[in-house]
C-alpha cells in the first residue's frame, strides 16, 4: 500500500462542500469556529465534526439507538479500511482518519459516550465522571489536536485535560436544566455526602446550599484541570491558539459566573455578557504568543487510553508551524460573532438534543 500522502482522496471537493452545509445549517457555532483555523486544519475539522454530528443525529433521532449505534461502529469500520459508505460525510470521515491517522479508538470512545447518555447512565464518583467526560469531550479534543499536528504525549494529555474541564463546567452550569429533563450527572457519592438525595433533586430541582456546595467541587475540579491544559494550547501552532484559548478561557469564565451567582445553576443560568466575553478574548489573544511551562502531570487515568492511542498512530506533527495567526482586529470580530452564535446554539441543544 502506498503511503497515506499518495493515495487518492476518497472525498471529493462536493463531498467536502457537503460537510460544509451541513454545519452551516445545523451546527452553526462550529461553523463560525472553524472559519478561526488555518486553512490546513478547517476542511479536516469540518469533516470530523460533521461525522460526529450525524453520529449524535442518528442516535438521538433514531427510533433504536442501539441498533443506530451499531450501523455507526460499522460505518467506522468501512470508513477505516478505506471503503466508506456511500454518504459525503463518511467519504471525508475516511480521508480524514488516513491522512492524520487517528486512531479508530478515538472515535469509538465518542460514540461509546453516545450509548451512556443513550442509557441515561448515572455516576457514583468523580472518577466515573472523568470516564464519561474523556468519551463524550476529551476524544473530540485529541482528535482537534491531531489535526494541528499536536502528537507528544504531553499536549495530548493536556488536550484532554480541556475536554474533560469544559464538560464538568458544562455540568455545573446546566443542573438545573438537566434534572428537569431526567437527567443527573453530578456523582453520586458527593450528593450522598451533602445529603441530598438524587429522586428528590429530579422529582423537585431546586437550589440549597448543599447543593451548591456540590456544585463547587465540581468546578473546583474544572478549574484544576483548566490550569493542567494551559501548557497543552501553547504546545499547538500559533495560528490554532487564538480560538483554543478563547474557548478555554469563556468556559471557565462560565464557572466563574456561576460562583457569582452563588453557585446557584438551578433557578437561573449562568451566561457571560459581552464586556466580560470582550475580556475573555482580549485575554484569549494576549496569550497566545507566549510559551507556557510544560506540565508534568501524568493524564487522568480515565483518559490515559486516549493519550497511548494517540501517540501509538503514526502522523504529520506540526504541518502549521510556520502558519501566521492573522490580522487581531479580523480573529475578534469572528471571535464575539462566534460566541453569540454559541449563545444561541446553546438554546436550541436544550430544545432539540442535538450536538
Amino acid at each position: 500500500m502506498p503511503p497515506p500522502s499518495l493515495e487518492p482522496d476518497l472525498a471529493t471537493p462536493a463531498d467536502l462542500a457537503a460537510c460544509r452545509a451541513s454545519l452551516r445549517q445545523g451546527s452553526k457555532s462550529f461553523f463560525a469556529a472553524s472559519l478561526l483555523l488555518p486553512l490546513a486544519v478547517r476542511a479536516p475539522a469540518c469533516s470530523l465534526y460533521a461525522f460526529c454530528r450525524l453520529a449524535d443525529d442518528a442516535i438521538d433521532l433514531g427510533q433504536d439507538r442501539l441498533a443506530a449505534l451499531d450501523q455507526l461502529r460499522a460505518r467506522l469500520d468501512l470508513a477505516y479500511g478505506g471503503q466508506p459508505w456511500p454518504c459525503p460525510v463518511d467519504r471525508a470521515m475516511a480521508d480524514v482518519v488516513r491522512r492524520f491517522a487517528i486512531p479508530q479508538t478515538l472515535p469509538l470512545a465518542l460514540l461509546e459516550g453516545f450509548a451512556w447518555d443513550a442509557e441515561n447512565r448515572r455516576y457514583q464518583t468523580i472518577e466515573e465522571l472523568y470516564a464519561y467526560a474523556a468519551r463524550v469531550a476529551a476524544t473530540v479534543g485529541v482528535m482537534m489536536a491531531l489535526l494541528m499536528g499536536a502528537r507528544s504525549a504531553a499536549a495530548l494529555a493536556r488536550a484532554c485535560d480541556l475536554g474533560v474541564a469544559m464538560q464538568l463546567t458544562n455540568i455545573a452550569r446546566d443542573v438545573g436544566e438537566d434534572a428537569r429533563a431526567g437527567r443527573l450527572y453530578l456523582p453520586l457519592d458527593w450528593l450522598a455526602e451533602a445529603g441530598i438525595e438524587p429522586a428528590d433533586l429530579l422529582a423537585r430541582p431546586r437550589f440549597s446550599p448543599a447543593l451548591a456546595g456540590v456544585i463547587r467541587r465540581l468546578l473546583t475540579a474544572a478549574d484544576d484541570l483548566y490550569r493542567r491544559a494551559g501548557a497543552g494550547i501553547a504546545a499547538l501552532p500559533l495560528a490554532c491558539r487564538p480560538g483554543i484559548y478563547t474557548a478555554r478561557y469563556l468556559y471557565a469564565g462560565i464557572g466563574e459566573e456561576v460562583a457569582r451567582q452563588g453557585w446557584d445553576s438551578v433557578g437561573r443560568r449562568a451566561v457571560l455578557g459581552g464586556p466580560r466575553k470582550l475580556a475573555k478574548l482580549a485575554r484569549a489573544l494576549a496569550t497566545s504568543p507566549w510559551p507556557t511551562a510544560a506540565s508534568a502531570a501524568p493524564p487522568l487515568a480515565e483518559t490515559r487510553f486516549l493519550v497511548e492511542a494517540a501517540c501509538a498512530s503514526r502522523g504529520p506533527s506540526d504541518p502549521l508551524a510556520a502558519a501566521a495567526a492573522g490580522p487581531f482586529a479580523q480573529r475578534l470580530i469572528w471571535l464575539i460573532g462566534l460566541f453569540e452564535r454559541l449563545e444561541r446554539r446553546a438554546q436550541d441543544l436544550r430544545q432539540g438534543g442535538s450536538i
